[in-house]
């Protein structure tokens, strides 16, 4: 029900946009977002965007770089990463949840219960 795309290889300092399209029960997802795994090493938060309020959340890795934005009527949310560094080299997958989730637990990949196969990002030196 989520498809990623838009990994690549880029070099440092360059951009790349992530896309996350929803099908199925989409239209009932209250938040959606993106999560990344670096090789050998746990999933991590990148950054959440809740219909409910409008509001978007990131992590302070990304914070300043990375934008996440949203489609309503495609159904699909967007990760437009800048000033890539190769510390971003990941994995990044997509996330959704349908019912609402309070801002502290929006980080916790343990809340979402939808998540797309993936899409590498390498950014080389």
């Amino acid at each position: 029900q989520l498809q990623a795309s838009g990994g690549g290889l880029v070099q440092a300092g360059g951009s790349l946009r992530l896309s996350c399209a929803a099908s199925g029960r989409a239209a009932s997802f209250s938040t959606m977002g993106w999560f990344r795994q670096a090789p050998g090493k746990e999933r991590e938060f990148v950054a959440v965007y809740t219909w409910s309020d409008n509001s978007k959340v990131y992590s302070d890795s990304i914070k300043g770089r990375f934008t996440i934005s949203r489609d309503n009527a495609k159904h699909t949310v967007y990760l437009q990463m800048n000033s890539l560094k190769p510390e971003d080299t990941a994995v990044y997958y997509c996330a959704a949840r349908l019912n609402r989730i309070v801002l502290s637990s929006r980080r916790d990949a343990s809340q979402y219960a939808y998540w797309g196969t993936g899409t590498l990002v390498t950014v080389s030196s």
